[in-house]
């Protein structure tokens, strides 16, 4: 296979500056570095043909035989090298801080140079998703979930080793957790595939837990939701997720809270909103009329003589109670709607036609603008 003009791999123009070349190495070398593609023979033909690039171009007696003659004239040179010398020990192109590169291939936390990676370690978060009713959301509950979970083995404490015995050091990697495998002219470390990167053996494994240090568990708690809880909220319970590894700490659970609908109240943060059916004539001659909270108080209220259809009426601090708020409630807003008698009688309606004609009302009303509904 023809090899790609080292210009066109670097992804630079022919006059690039040396800082624009290192740059364009740089950024390459980055993504596909074999320690972040492992497996993937693919980026790491990529990777070498970006660092032959790099060692020609940024070598100025190399690049002016490329310029001048093309491949030809590099291999009239001896071709690359491929040598840590070639590249001022990476750490000129790397901006002084070789471990930038491994920051970005482990997120900032990667071990490298044979560091252990053993040791305890805080376990998994879980999630357990509870539904509760509106009211419960509302006025708050308590309620038992059961759930599983990793736990530490009763039968070694978590260690993983069979009692009355221990960990030896792994004879693989030499208590280092990682080897080092060559790829071409690089180095690169990988987790012991003996002790799986901790260091160390466990020469008789527990029984109950086969050497692992954790069992799986069905446990339950009881959770208490507080007043106020709005739906997709979690409720965090320190401690009570997955044990962590080698006796480490266990993570948290999360309980995140789904609410079914009420039959009549809806709800906009702590304020709660029902729609009740009145009479034409309650709003044209008023009345007084007894509304039913979601806690099942009776509260009478005052509806005006000429009262719009649609009319919304606030009933102070009886909605949702504020989440840790010290009793202070949102409101309730009651809508009016009228409810249209689908059956009238003969009287009726004839009292019905006698009000229309008296009031003048017309078969094409005049159209009223929005705002001034």
């Amino acid at each position: 296979m023809a090899k790609r003009d080292y210009y066109e791999v670097l992804g630079i123009e022919k006059g690039a500056s040396p800082e624009e070349i290192k740059k364009a190495y740089r950024k390459l070398a980055v993504k596909y570095h074999p320690d972040r593609n492992q497996n993937n023979p693919e980026a790491e033909a990529k990777f070498k043909e970006a660092t032959e690039s790099y060692e020609v171009l940024s070598d100025p007696q190399k690049k002016q035989a490329y310029d001048q003659y093309g491949f030809a004239g590099v291999d009239g040179m001896g071709g690359p090298s491929f040598n840590a010398s070639a590249f001022s020990g990476f750490e000129d192109i790397f901006g002084g801080d070789f471990s930038s590169i491994f920051d970005s291939f482990f997120g900032g936390g990667g071990r490298r140079g044979g560091g252990r990676r053993g040791g305890p370690a805080r376990g998994s978060d879980l999630r357990y998703d509870m539904e509760i009713d509106f009211r419960d959301a509302v006025f708050g509950t308590e309620r038992e979930i059961e759930f599983a979970h990793h736990a530490h083995c009763k039968s070694c404490g978590g260690s993983g080793a069979k009692e009355g015995s221990g960990k030896k050091t792994c004879t693989m990697c030499g208590g280092a957790g990682q080897v080092r495998r060559s790829s071409g002219f690089f180095s690169i470390a990988q987790p012991c595939p003996t002790c799986n990167g901790e260091g160390v053996i466990i020469e008789n494994p527990c029984p109950s837990c086969r050497g692992k240090g954790i069992t799986r568990e069905t446990r339950k708690l009881k959770v208490k939701v507080p007043a106020g809880i709005a739906p997709g909220k979690r409720i965090r319970l320190g401690g009570q997720g997955d044990a962590g590894p080698q006796g480490g700490s266990a993570g948290d659970l999360y309980v995140v809270i789904h609410v079914r609908e009420h039959e009549y109240f809806e709800r906009s943060d702590n304020d709660l909103y029902c729609v009740i059916p009145v009479t034409f004539t309650q709003l044209a001659l008023g009345a007084e009329v007894f509304v039913k909270t979601l806690d099942n108080k009776k509260i009478k209220i005052k509806i005006a003589a000429g009262t719009d259809n649609g009319k919304m009426l606030r009933i102070k601090n009886e909605g949702v109670p504020f989440l840790h708020g010290n009793g202070r409630r949102g409101d309730m807003y009651v809508k009016l709607q009228v409810q249209i008698p689908k059956k009238l009688s003969g009287k009726e309606k004839d009292l019905l036609k006698d009000f229309a004609e008296k009031h003048g009302e017309e078969e094409q009303p005049t159209p009223i603008r929005l705002r001034d509904l």
